[in-house]
């Protein structure tokens, strides 16, 4: 018997550029997250039940030995969604929106009674 040794990529990128987990659409940024927080490859896969736990060990392996790279990658997404919320925070109809939900929330608010105790 001999063991065939084919590396296997727990990764891929889509065409917006973000890193998933093979077979799922789970981000890599949520694995390693998780991964930093103390979580284990267990109670990442808990999460995900989808994905397998083996895809998920590989992933941590793939963040181990690429730290620098994947921690880059993750700064970089991260600014790019700062300016893109930035960009969204920015429009007109969006702070109109919010000013419409302000209100509703509001009047709603003011309109709740609450029980006076003991009575």
């Amino acid at each position: 018997m001999s063991i065939v040794l084919t590396p296997s990529n727990p990764l891929f990128e889509n065409r917006d550029g973000t890193i998933r987990l093979a077979g799922s659409r789970v981000p890599l940024d949520t694995v390693v997250y998780e991964f930093n927080q103390g979580a284990t490859p267990e109670q990442i896969q808990d999460g995900f039940p989808s994905v397998s736990l083996h895809t998920i060990y590989g992933a941590i392996a793939f963040y181990l030995e690429h730290q620098v790279a994947v921690d880059e990658y993750l700064h970089q997404r991260e600014r790019e969604g700062e300016e893109l919320r930035d960009k969204i925070e920015s429009r007109p109809e969006v702070a109109a929106f919010r000013e419409r939900l302000r209100r509703r929330q509001a009047e709603l608010l003011s309109s709740r009674t609450y029980p006076v105790a003991g009575g």
